[in-house]
């Protein structure tokens, strides 16, 4: 054999293993996937997110897409109010809610368009404002924004996503 293939041979060896033997690992791992959280408090703020009308109701009374709007938003607010004070804040210590509304889909009812699309998410809109304000005490209202979507999961008209600050801070006992 000869004796320069053979110490090139070596060399490619060496080459190749050198780095994985002498070598400090200073890699840091990829950073962990971010865990999705829903309703949570951090810093003294209650973050809820997907509050609709069939939330903490169960199977059997659940309301469908064809049941009356209003039902939809009271039950919403309803569930939301429990949502609050169990996390230890009240209707009026809500800071900001995200409101989405849309119209009935479903092949009984066809979906209306130009003008009378508007008509339906206005009407709805005034009944929510008939509605909400019932829930909070005069001048406590927090800011919001009202959109109307195509879609909303679960066979509700209204879904409500928002954050509040904690007033009563929930202490769990020990061991939970």
């Amino acid at each position: 054999m000869n004796p320069r293939r053979t110490f090139l041979a070596k060399v490619a060896a060496l080459t190749a293993v050198a780095p994985t033997l002498f070598a400090q690992n200073t890699q840091t791992p990829p950073p962990a996937e971010p865990t999705r959280r829903s309703n949570h408090v951090h810093d003294g703020l209650y973050y809820f997110s997907g509050t609709g009308a069939n939330d903490g109701y169960p199977k059997d009374d659940h309301v469908t897409v064809t049941d009356p709007f209003e039902k939809h938003v009271t039950r919403t607010l309803d569930a939301l109010k429990k949502s609050v004070e169990r996390n230890g804040c009240t209707m009026d210590s809500i800071l900001h809610l995200d409101i989405f509304l849309c119209l009935p889909h479903t092949d009984s009812i066809p979906m209306p368009t130009g003008k009378a699309r508007f008509d339906g998410h206005k009407a709805q809109y005034d009944a929510l404002n008939r509605i909400y304000g019932t829930y909070f005490s005069p001048g406590k209202m927090p800011s919001r924004a009202c959109m109307a979507v195509e879609w909303i999961p679960g066979d509700s008209l209204i879904e409500i996503v928002g954050n509040a600050v904690v007033v009563n801070p929930v202490t769990t006992a020990p061991g939970k």
